[in-house]
């Protein structure tokens, strides 16, 4: 398919759509593989138009129905606009799933202002810019997953992921929120905490480990992204909130989640008795 969008006159397709950032790669990746193998229209959006391109071409490969679209995430004039062109070309999505993000390991004392700005923008406004682009032709529609794809470093504090850790605690809140609000309406919202994962940006980021926190930060083996991708998919389908795919994540994921989780069903029961 062509990675080009007419705006107008466009003949919409019968195939649900998903929405990824970060699609072009590790878990993001992974993601438009398994909805794409369930009949879904896939558009993957990322920075990098070669690495979005060899994307696309490994997803036709495999029979997959994908348009590729080169999107910065922290701009969201041009998130709304080509949610807009997608709308228009194929419908609501049935999925929208936030994945794109960067990490920029170091001690936040020493490392430049840029560094925390950057992840904050990316990892969180990214993926609100994207939700809040998609998300109201969602609720129109009462129905859809919303998919945020967080970290483990977004359930505990790691030394040398000061800014990762923020933006990363932020997307879950957002997620933790988000849910509440949408709820009513169909839209469900699931939140993704993996530890370690074999992707690009782990190759990246290895090397630029603290060397102090590295036995802590990297302790355990990296998971497959298609392990993490697929627990995410299942996770949303079965109507969960939080997708955490080991025991460990998921024991301190309950432990934490035991107070919000109350918190949130009484904000639901809340909004639901004051709706208009």
């Amino acid at each position: 398919m062509s990675e080009h969008l007419v705006a107008a006159g466009v003949v919409r397709t019968h195939r649900p759509l998903a929405i990824i950032s970060g699609g072009s790669s590790g878990i993001g990746f992974c993601i438009a593989e398994i909805l794409g193998s369930r009949d879904c229209t896939v558009a993957i959006l990322g920075r990098d138009p070669a690495r979005l391109a060899r994307a696309r071409e490994k997803l036709e490969a495999q029979g997959i129905a994908v348009v590729a679209h080169a999107l910065d995430v922290r701009d969201f004039a041009a998130c709304t606009t080509l949610v807009d062109a997608l709308l228009a070309a194929h419908g609501t999505p049935l999925w929208v799933v936030a994945s794109a993000g960067i990490v920029e390991p170091g001690f936040f004392l020493e490392q430049d202002v840029a560094a925390t700005h950057a992840q904050m923008e990316t990892n969180f406004l990214g993926t609100a810019n994207l939700v809040r682009s998609a998300a109201p032709s969602m609720v129109t529609e009462g129905q859809g997953h919303i998919a945020l794809v967080a970290s483990a470093a977004g359930l505990f504090g790691v030394a040398g992921y000061a800014g990762y850790c923020a933006s990363k605690f932020a997307v879950r809140g957002f997620a933790e929120a988000l849910r509440i609000e949408l709820a009513a309406a169909g839209v469900s919202v699931t939140v993704s905490v993996p530890p370690d994962t074999d992707t690009p940006q782990l190759a990246q980021e290895r090397p630029r480990r603290p060397a102090a926190i590295a036995p802590f930060a990297g302790s355990g083996q990296p998971l497959a992204p298609q392990v993490v991708a697929a627990h995410l998919i299942r996770t949303a389908e079965r109507g969960g909130f939080m997708s955490a795919p080991t025991a460990q994540l998921a024991a301190i994921a309950r432990l934490q989640g035991l107070a919000s989780g109350v918190l949130a069903q009484v904000q639901m029961r809340l909004l639901r008795r004051n709706k208009p």
